[in-house]
């Protein structure tokens, strides 16, 4: 639900590999607001100054995951660095603003608005005067017929990862003058405001070659506050620089390059000058608190709570680190002058403009019933799984109250209630109804149990042959604790076939029911089915199989909050007589060969949230339907549960120019999909930079687009207002 659009590539590089250390930081207060839509749960934390206190020229060192295999965003190997490129160098109509909302950009745009409703939609947009492409071409109609024909659709010479939008575009003219772009739709579209975000020259988007070539490894023409000026493969580093052709405010940088930096290796990259801003994962957060806080003492704090040691406890120590071997005194070395490096550095948070959910896989199996779905969803206390990953960090722990949009958003509201609270003893009495009792016969300890089947992949035999997977156990069974990892199971994968249709969710059954307590006919149990006795610690089984899921994680860096969550959720299904078997795979195979491939019954991944959801978020959740060949085309949702409602309210929403209209409709939408509960929406997904304390006006952005032009180091002399996160 980017605001470029979901690309499946980009979508695998980015599943949500959280980690929560432990981080020892003042907690943020949680913003709050009669509003609907609420603010954002933390404003962003940038180090924001005005551009006087900023200093004239230098070079910002920023970390990214990679050079991009294309710097065109509308291709499916598009990512976060394609991104970032793009906001520097080319054309937006709209950017976000701090609360994730679209707003003109005034470099381009007098102004843009919808001039016509009937019998078409037509959009005007006037362009500034100014706006000219690097070569000294003014910006105008035909870069926007360029761009709307080669994403249109209707040309399958382009390789175009979406169209979405564009394919609603009917012709596109000069209005009164070059300055002024007419753009008439076919049918309404509620969320315009999206297109031509980035704008692409002509050059690029002219012809299918261009378009599928031209714009992967260069870009020879922009127009922003940057150019490309060296993508350089070997150095892994992309350069940008300063537009002196630039018609706004005049960068402050006089260039940016992105390195290509490992996440394991952003700590070192710091400490060593190679950055000057990186995201970071909570350990290297921890490293940069404690580094601060040994600022100014003589000898280095080995804890949080170190204090200044006696010349006994100096003598004892340096006893000790003889007694290191060689490698290892090296190694300590190594590591106290990083920290020392490290001082000079803080640690920036606030929280993605994403989510972390547990999905739920409703092809078959036990949880095609969606009983037995809502009664996992009763059993979590999303709150708890929240405090788990945030509160270690200082950031409100306030679970994800929707699919579609996070707090502060406009289309924002917490729908929850649709599916109900967190109730053990409702689901138990969710179970008992769909069959699942305690104690019931158990066939012979050979056969499978109850969750998704199927061969395991090759690549995690490979991953368990080299270590790379932590292997199975299973929650619930035999009281064995969850956390011991030496107790494994049988490793054999299960596959979670896609010719599930038949189980899917249909949003018709809530017709003309009554709903109890604000919830979704079916979030409860029929009134007087009791709970279970013994569920607590009973093994519920049906038809001579035990209730066991299969919860598949990554097993790479950075999946260290996933696991910890995944463990918290397991002890929570437990106590309703649900087992899960945890296997955990490697990264390369977690998004391709289980999540996209069905092959899992819970699992953990995020979505970005989206500035339009009627548009963006539908693929997600769209009801999946059978494809000429006999599969089941699920789009993006992997969960494979949907509602024909769901999609209606989706299309209602793109096409209905009324905002308010819209993102009522996109919030009906919401409830149903709680109320078919293929996904649960947990926690916002923290987000943690580390800067140089001289750094201004970057950092954690939150949901706004950065503006470039006001990044900087701060003038000698200047100070900076504290951030929420200084005490790092």
């Amino acid at each position: 639900m980017s605001h470029d659009g979901v690309r499946l590539r980009a979508v695998m590089r980015s599943v949500a590999f959280l980690t929560a250390g432990a981080l020892a930081v003042p907690t943020l207060a949680a913003c709050s607001s009669d509003n609907e839509s609420g603010k954002p749960l933390a404003g962003q934390d940038i180090a924001p100054v005005g551009r006087d206190l900023v200093a004239d020229g230098g070079t910002l060192n920023w970390a990214v995951d990679d050079v991009p295999e294309t710097l065109n965003t509308f291709q499916s190997d598009a990512d976060d660095a394609t991104t970032r490129v793009a906001q520097a160098v080319l054309p937006a109509m709209f950017r976000l603003d701090a609360q994730g909302r679209p707003q003109r950009d005034a470099d381009y745009l007098e102004s843009a608005k919808v001039v016509d409703t009937e019998p078409k939609q037509v959009v005007l947009y006037k362009l500034d005067q100014q706006a000219v492409w690097s070569d000294g071409r003014e910006i105008g109609a035909a870069d926007f017929a360029a761009q709307w024909r080669a994403l249109s659709g209707k040309d399958s010479a382009y390789w175009t990862a979406r169209n979405a939008g564009y394919d609603r575009i009917e012709k596109i003219e000069r209005g009164a003058n070059n300055l002024e772009v007419k753009v008439t739709f076919s049918r309404p579209y509620a969320d315009w405001k999206s297109l031509f975000s980035p704008l692409y020259p002509k050059d690029v988007m002219g012809t299918p070659d261009a378009f599928n070539d031209g714009a992967r490894r260069k870009l020879k023409v922009t127009a922003g506050a940057f150019g490309v000026q060296k993508i350089d493969r070997k150095d892994k580093e992309i350069v940008l620089a300063r537009n002196p052709h630039w018609w706004g405010r005049p960068a402050k940088l006089s260039e940016i390059v992105l390195h290509a930096v490992p996440l394991d290796k952003r700590a070192a990259a710091l400490a060593d000058g190679t950055v000057d801003l990186a995201e970071i994962d909570p350990a290297d957060a921890s490293r940069i608190a404690l580094a601060g806080r040994a600022k100014g003492t003589n000898t280095p704090l080995q804890g949080a709570s170190a204090s200044p040691t006696s010349k006994d406890e100096n003598k004892n120590e340096s006893r000790q680190q003889k007694k290191l071997g060689k490698k290892q005194r090296k190694a300590l070395a190594k590591y106290l002058r990083q920290q020392d490096a490290l001082r000079a550095f803080t640690v920036r948070r606030s929280f993605e403009p994403a989510y972390t959910q547990l999905a739920l896989n409703g092809s078959e199996g036990p949880l095609a019933d969606e009983r037995v779905r809502r009664a996992v969803a009763r059993a979590l206390d999303r709150t708890a799984l929240a405090k788990v990953v945030l509160a270690p960090l200082g950031l409100p722990a306030v679970p994800v109250g929707s699919h579609l949009a996070l707090s502060g958003q406009v289309a924002y509201a917490d729908n929850s209630g649709a599916l109900g609270d967190h109730d053990t003893t409702e689901a138990q009495a969710l179970l008992t109804d769909a069959g699942w009792v305690p104690g019931g016969p158990l066939k012979d300890k050979g056969e499978k149990a109850a969750g998704a089947e199927g061969k395991k992949s090759k690549k995690d035999d490979e991953a368990d042959s080299e270590g790379g997977s932590d292997g199975q156990y299973i929650v619930g069974e035999d009281n064995k604790d969850p956390q011991d990892h030496t107790k494994k199971h049988d490793k054999a994968s299960r596959h979670g076939g896609d010719e599930g249709s038949k189980h899917l969710a249909d949003g018709k059954q809530y017709d003309g029911r009554k709903v109890k307590q604000g919830g979704a006919p079916g979030a409860y149990a029929p009134k007087g089915t009791a709970a279970p006795a013994g569920a607590k610690t009973g093994v519920l089984a049906k038809d001579g199989k035990p209730l066991t899921l299969r919860f598949v994680l990554p097993s790479g860096t950075g999946s260290e909050s996933l696991s910890a969550v995944a463990d918290s959720i397991s002890r929570m299904l437990e106590k309703v007589g649900i087992r899960t078997e945890i296997t955990k795979v490697s990264d390369d195979s977690y998004f391709k060969d289980h999540i996209a491939s069905g092959q899992y019954d819970l699992a953990l991944y995020s979505w970005p949230a989206s500035a339009f959801p009627a548009t963006d978020a539908r693929p997600i959740f769209a009801k999946p339907v059978p494809a000429a060949d006999g599969s089941l085309n699920v789009e993006q949702n992997y969960t494979r549960v949907g509602t024909d409602q769901v999609d209606q309210l989706f299309d209602q929403a793109a096409s209905t120019l009324d905002e308010d209209e819209s993102a009522a409709l996109v919030r009906k939408a919401d409830a149903r999909i709680w109320a078919a509960a293929g996904s649960i929406p947990l926690y916002q997904r923290p987000q943690l930079t580390a800067a140089r304390r001289t750094v201004v006006n970057a950092g954690s952005f939150g949901f706004q687009t950065p503006v470039y032009e006001d990044m900087g180091f701060l003038k000698k002399g200047a100070k900076v207002s504290p951030s929420p996160s200084s005490g790092s």
